[in-house]
């Protein structure tokens, strides 16, 4: 018998499902409110502006598109992940020990290439989420700024402040360990942002819409800056393996219906709904977050501003447990077990005080949120789980090859992403800096 057929009978042997032994396992419901909550945040807001910058049906048609391919991706990813953990008879991998795996039973010239797979893979987990956390803590601190501004004028702080002053609650809400109780947390983020969301609809209806100055594809140079915003709105695959790997049931993750399929159905309409219908209300006049168009004189206004940064708040652990868990990987083995938990406290207090040092010193959200979801998100997001479902099914691709075509597509239209994105967020960056200065 070949090596090959052999390969074969070892994945269809071994079933990793059987074998996981998960502490404090998840139930699919509580899966999904992770999903939902890792990838729907603070992007939702930003839909109207990404829809300002794309125009209404270059809009409309790009989400549904881009949420599409974020999905073909996450299935994928994890995919690719079940076949690798057949072959190497493991319970369940994360997303560098997929990637590791993938090269290690790929092709012979690349095999050598496998520790390196590994090692960019965290290091573009870590980057990314170090930046949505960012991001979170300056959306937070926006927020209460605006609130605290209108009604104690007589204490007006620079942003920089309220993010230090949000410091110690998220440093207390980080110590939760286990996506089993974050997934309370989730929930109560997603009931917090979908009232936000309910709110700003009745602020979008609640005056005469006119369509008439609204445009249906905007300015061709601006559309990267929408595909950035629309990603970084859309992806949370950071977080897609630790709740694949927590399931009680993982079998459930894929398919259809499935945890997967009813979590991005719900976030491409209720951010396909809220861009569109915020362009609609508010034109070329939209902020970073729709909340900071809605009036501060009016109690479900200011409510929507409470409630969206509540709802970051109670997210930011879930994003935070993507950086700590490959940091506690690394570590684990080098700590004597009577010092663990208090070397855990302290790392998770040092890591959030890293990510809110960086948000105090780059407090530009629209700018953070576009190079987080270019750069960032379209590599973690696109080019990487593309590149590793071919890389590991490179012996079989297909009838004509359609594997490798189509994660060229998905590959360059990440790249694409990717350079479009950064030019156009840096030149909005030096821009800004300069009126700054003048």
């Amino acid at each position: 018998m070949d090596e090959g057929k052999m390969e074969e009978e070892n994945r269809e042997d071994y079933n990793p499902f059987e074998h996981r032994k998960v502490n404090k396992p998840s139930s699919d419901l509580r899966s999904t409110t992770n999903l939902i909550k890792a990838s729907l945040g603070s992007g939702l807001l930003a839909g109207p502006l990404a829809f300002a910058n794309a125009g209404w049906g270059v809009g409309i048609v790009g989400t549904i598109i881009i949420g599409f391919i974020c999905g073909h991706c996450v299935h994928i990813l994890v995919k690719t992940s079940r076949s690798c953990c057949k072959l190497e008879r493991k319970p369940l991998l994360g997303y560098a020990e997929t990637a590791e795996s993938a090269f290690t039973n790929g092709p012979k010239p690349l095999r050598p290439y496998a520790n390196w797979a590994k090692i960019f893979s965290e290091f573009a987990l870590v980057s990314t989420y170090v930046g949505v956390c960012c991001i979170y803590t300056v959306l937070i601190s926006d927020s209460i700024k605006q609130l605290v501004d209108k009604y104690f004028p007589s204490v007006i702080l620079p942003v920089e402040y309220y993010c230090l002053i949000t410091l110690a609650p998220i440093c207390l809400l980080c110590q939760v360990r286990y996506l089993k109780w974050l997934a309370i947390f989730s929930f109560l983020a997603n009931l917090f942002l979908i009232a936000t969301y309910l709110i700003c609809l009745y602020y979008i209806f609640g005056e005469k819409i006119t369509l008439a100055d609204k445009r249906i594809a905007g300015d061709p140079w601006r559309f990267p800056a929408f595909v950035s915003t629309v990603i970084f709105a859309m992806e949370g695959i950071g977080v897609v393996m630790p709740v694949e790997n927590a399931m009680k049931k993982p079998q459930h993750f894929l398919g259809c219906p499935s945890v997967l399929v009813v979590a991005m159905t719900a976030i491409v309409f209720f951010y396909s709904t809220l861009g569109l219908f915020g362009y609609f209300r508010y034109g070329d006049v939209l902020r970073g977050s729709i909340t900071l168009n809605l009036p501060l004189d009016e109690w479900p206004a200011i409510s929507a501003k409470a409630f969206i940064a509540l709802s970051i708040f109670f997210t930011y652990p879930l994003q935070f447990y993507v950086v700590f868990d490959i940091f506690k990987k690394h570590t684990d083995r080098y700590i004597i077990d009577k010092y663990r938990n208090i070397t855990e406290i302290v790392a998770r207090i040092i890591g959030v005080g890293f990510c809110v040092g960086i948000g105090i010193a780059l407090p530009l959200l629209e700018q953070i949120i576009n190079i987080v979801g270019a750069c960032f998100y379209s590599i973690l997001g696109f080019i990487i789980p593309a590149t590793l479902e071919t890389v590991f099914r490179w012996q079989n691709l297909g009838k004509f090859k359609w594997i490798l075509w189509k994660n060229l597509l998905i590959i360059l239209f990440g790249f694409g992403s990717l350079i479009s994105g950064c030019a156009v967020t840096i030149l909005d960056i030096i821009n800004i800096l300069n009126k700054k200065t003048e």
